[in-house]
């Protein structure tokens, strides 16, 4: 199994939800200049839309993904990186 080194500390959003041990979900993440969309695993539950951080590889286009709030991002802004 090659890891994908590149996609580790990438931002993305959930686009199906992950079921924590039960099975993962898929995430749309910005990398390489465009977006590519990798399954997503994730110790809890997690809710389609939410921002998420990749923390490792499993290669073959599999992510484990943790919750992340962009601290540079403005509060009040309105982005159009995803569904909310």
């Amino acid at each position: 199994m090659v890891s994908d080194e590149a996609v580790i500390g990438c931002p993305g959003v959930l686009m199906i939800a992950t079921r924590g041990a039960d099975g993962p979900g898929e995430v749309l993440v910005r990398i390489r200049g465009g977006s590519e969309s990798f399954l997503a695993w994730s110790e809890e539950p997690l809710p389609r839309g939410t921002t998420v951080l990749v923390i490792e590889s499993r290669g073959t286009r599999q992510v484990d993904v943790m919750a992340w709030t962009d601290p540079t991002a403005d509060p009040g802004s309105d982005r159009a990186d995803g569904p909310r």
